[in-house]
């Protein structure tokens, strides 16, 4: 069957193919089910909270990337101060170590502390400064940002009052960055 022809069908509402989210769902619900109610519920709402701040912290380092490539060329990370650095690449070489975890390894923004991208800004802060309304705002937000993230990080359920803050955190960031 031809692509036209498939999205004619499902125009119509005739499923073509399986359908990816039962089977995530299913996949997830097994998971999931030695597990008691309370507990379950609960990683589910942080599997949410996990996921948005997933795409924040990825779309910061994104936004850093493109701003200091295009301002400071390909070599913008040589142009960073050592102890910025440092830490990355150390956490770099000891990842490739490991070589056990797969993942991601090349990337050294990608080693960098969530805390440590405020102060990347800040330190090339005349390439933000257009977009961004001041470092005092950043840094608020960043700090406030990163406790939250290392209590999810560590498993630990948030009040709803949490989610809030984070959500209009992330929320004031998508739309001074404009997405």
């Amino acid at each position: 069957m031809f692509e036209s022809e498939a999205t004619r069908f499902q125009r119509a509402g005739i499923q073509i193919g399986a359908n990816a989210t039962n089977i995530e769902e299913n996949l997830l619900f097994e998971a999931l089910a030695p597990f008691n109610i309370g507990l379950r519920n609960n990683a589910l709402e942080m599997a949410r909270l996990y996921s948005v701040l997933f795409c924040f912290e990825n779309e910061i380092r994104g936004y850093i990337r493109d701003t200091l490539s295009e301002n400071e060329g390909v070599d913008w990370w040589s142009k960073l101060p050592q102890k910025m650095k440092s830490n990355a690449e150390s956490r770099q070489t000891l990842a490739i170590k490991d070589s056990w975890i797969e993942g991601e390894k090349s990337d050294l923004l990608g080693f960098v502390d969530f805390g440590m991208l405020s102060n990347i800004i800040t330190e090339k802060w005349q390439y933000f400064s257009n977009i961004i309304p001041s470092q005092h705002w950043l840094k608020q937000r960043m700090d406030e940002l990163e406790k939250t993230r290392n209590f999810i990080a560590h498993n630990r359920m948030l009040l709803p009052s949490e989610f809030h803050r984070i959500y209009m955190y992330i929320s004031d960031w998508n739309r001074v960055i404009g997405l």
